[in-house]
């Protein structure tokens, strides 16, 4: 199917138990295409140890199911370091499609200020960037713009949609928009996916008015 699209959204279903009993558990999400029709759904397998005690920065299995509630994606993130005073043990993920088959990484570069990432194919081979603002909190759509490795050409972005001031503030529930060719490699829009994940994990799962 992703071979036929240029753009998906991905929405996070609100967890009751997060908003009212303040307790993390496993995100799941929608992900649709452009008329809005839902095309598959993600959802985290995570330990209840790795919830209660790592928070945003846990190690993580996302698996996307299609509409026949088979398993076509795995996205998955190993526990590291997220500060960017480690360079060496920097965020990393795997997107397997299907399950036990890697089609590709996402791997996060040192920067000082700036959220920066590699795209690489199954082969570790460096196919795309990615760059995000060095503000991620202002009361507005936050974009990742995906490019190609010199950073010269434009190639697609993933965009964390504004939700309003009270949703941001005391949800962890995100809305992105993820753009790319209709004709790039099939392979490396799954692995865009999984950005957007690792994106959402890294940068939006808390909240700066929300204790956990």
């Amino acid at each position: 199917y992703l071979t036929q699209i240029d753009s998906l959204y991905i929405v996070q279903l609100l967890e009751l138990q997060e908003v009212f009993l303040n307790i993390e558990s496993n995100n799941r999400y929608l992900i649709k295409n452009s008329l809005g029709q839902k095309i598959y759904y993600a959802a985290e397998d995570s330990k209840c140890c790795s919830l209660l005690f790592c928070g945003s920065h846990r190690c993580f299995a996302i698996h996307i199911t299609d509409n026949f509630g088979q398993i076509v994606m795995d996205i998955l993130r190993p526990l590291r370091c997220s500060k960017c005073c480690f360079p060496c043990c920097l965020q990393e993920l795997e997107v397997q499609a299907p399950p036990g088959t890697p089609v590709g990484y996402v791997i996060q570069n040192w920067h000082p200020y700036l959220p920066k990432f590699t795209i690489q194919n199954e082969r570790r081979e460096p196919v795309l960037k990615m760059t995000g603002p060095c503000v991620l909190f202002c009361f507005s759509d936050i974009d990742f713009k995906v490019t190609s490795l010199d950073e010269t050409t434009f190639v697609g972005k993933i965009k964390k949609q504004w939700g309003g001031f009270i949703k941001e503030a005391f949800t962890d529930v995100d809305n992105y928009e993820i753009q790319f060719p209709k004709d790039l490699d099939v392979k490396i829009k799954a692995v865009l996916i999984g950005a957007c994940f690792l994106i959402d994990f890294m940068f939006f799962e808390e909240r700066p008015y929300r204790e956990r």
